[in-house]
């Protein structure tokens, strides 16, 4: 009974930090790896550990314990892992504790005591979201080539929409519905403040303010559990991204035929618009790192990785605008080769910061993600100009093939080239 109780606490400890990983928004390869390198150290058969987008699967034997007098003890367990809202500080503060544990700095008890307090680390608070939300949608509106006015009205309905968010939809819809919801309130919000005069381009406030809602965690969590030949769970975060993507184009849909049957008629409106107020690059660098620097407060990020992911953001988005503008590139060749680098800095920073790269990538690809493509496929949609629907829903789904192919590329280079030693 003494070993088999030994066993159990030993992976007891590995499956609490796999399940804490896994709903903060860890890829499958790294929750099986930390969870095998905790088993290990103290001696437990850590080669049987299943891991899904939403379960662990933990079996282990006890033959390699010394002290377990050659008898093979074994233990299994199954847990299921509810989607909850993503605090990437909690994945950096796992790993941590399993290079730890793998240094021999800390105890089983001692990792079991850490486990509960990073389990138990509050989020960041309402006020703090609320104006990452804010400072997010107003950074994007820029991005995608808002103005000033723009911006600001972007900003309002970033904060009005993170509030409902989180005093309403949140905690009272489900997953589906409050996708849908946060879309509809969202535009309802923007056309609000478009026919009020509060910003010019409609287009360019609804892109920025339904930023915050882009399923951009498991999207690309999804392209790189597929990398890692974890099929299963890709395929299964992928389709919950596409939902997601999904349900703004709905809410986003609603919102302008609720307006269209107020006001006696859908508003017209006349394609992209990228205002020259802030098309210049400086002012381009400087929105996309606002934008991704606010994201990793909505993502959980530790305080003192927003000035590194807000660099990566804007690196990649400058690289993008420098291969369109000035090379000649298409859209989908600067997107890859964009996303590529985004993935080479993250690497890079993940070393510098000893933590995982998915910190800063996950935030990083924001100013790349075709948010414009999914608004202007659902107004186009929604207002019977099918032939241009089916057309910017087609280059929206380019660029996000283009995005795949660059994680891909940036997350095959091998580990050295990053840390100077081999893995």
């Amino acid at each position: 009974m003494e070993r088999q109780h030994e066993l159990s606490e030993v992976l007891e400890v590995a499956s609490t930090a796999g399940h804490i990983l896994l709903e903060n928004g860890a890829e499958i390869s790294r929750v099986e790896d930390i969870m095998a390198r905790i088993a290990s150290y103290y001696g437990v058969d850590s080669g049987n550990f299943f891991v899904l987008s939403n379960g662990i699967f933990t079996t282990g034997s006890a033959g390699k314990l010394e002290k377990a007098g050659g008898q093979a003890s074994t233990y299994a367990n199954v847990e299921f892992i509810p989607i909850r809202p993503i605090q990437l500080q909690k994945v950096v503060e796992v790993s941590q504790l399993s290079y730890d544990i793998a240094s021999g700095k800390c105890t089983l008890e001692e990792a079991r005591t850490r486990l509960e307090k990073i389990r138990n680390m509050p989020a960041k608070a309402m006020w703090e979201q609320m104006l990452g939300s804010s400072f997010g949608a107003a950074g994007f509106c820029s991005v995608f080539g808002g103005g000033w006015m723009d911006c600001a009205a972007a900003f309002v309905v970033g904060l009005l929409l993170y509030a409902f968010i989180l005093l309403v939809s949140g905690r009272h819809f489900s997953r589906i519905v409050a996708g849908i919801c946060n879309a509809l309130v969202a535009t309802l919000l923007c056309v609000a403040c478009y026919r009020i005069g509060f910003g010019h381009s409609l287009s360019n406030i609804i892109i920025g303010a339904v930023m915050p809602l882009i399923p951009g965690i498991p999207f690309v969590n999804g392209v790189r559990d597929l990398a890692n030949s974890d099929y299963l769970a890709g395929l299964t975060r992928l389709t919950d991204a596409l939902l997601g993507f999904f349900c703004i184009a709905i809410g986003v849909s609603c919102g302008f035929l609720v307006d269209g049957m107020l006001f006696g008629g859908l508003i017209r409106l006349e394609g992209v618009r990228i205002d020259p107020q802030t098309a210049g690059l400086a002012i381009q660098a400087m929105a996309a790192f606002i934008g991704t620097a606010a994201f990793a407060i909505l993502f959980g990020v530790p305080r003192r990785s927003y000035v590194a992911t807000g660099i990566v953001g804007a690196v990649g988005w400058l690289l993008y605008l420098v291969l369109v503008r000035y090379a000649g590139l298409t859209a989908a060749v600067s997107t890859v080769l964009a996303t590529v680098l985004v993935g080479i800095m993250s690497r890079i920073f993940a070393v510098w910061a000893k933590c995982p790269a998915a910190v800063f990538l996950l935030c990083g690809i924001f100013p790349l993600v075709p948010g414009a493509g999914i608004f202007w496929c659902s107004y186009y949609l929604v207002s019977s100009q099918l032939d241009m629907s089916s057309s910017t829903g087609f280059t929206a789904a380019k660029i996000a093939i283009a995005i795949v192919l660059g994680i891909i590329l940036a997350m095959e280079l091998p580990q050295r080239l990053f840390s100077g030693k081999k893995r």
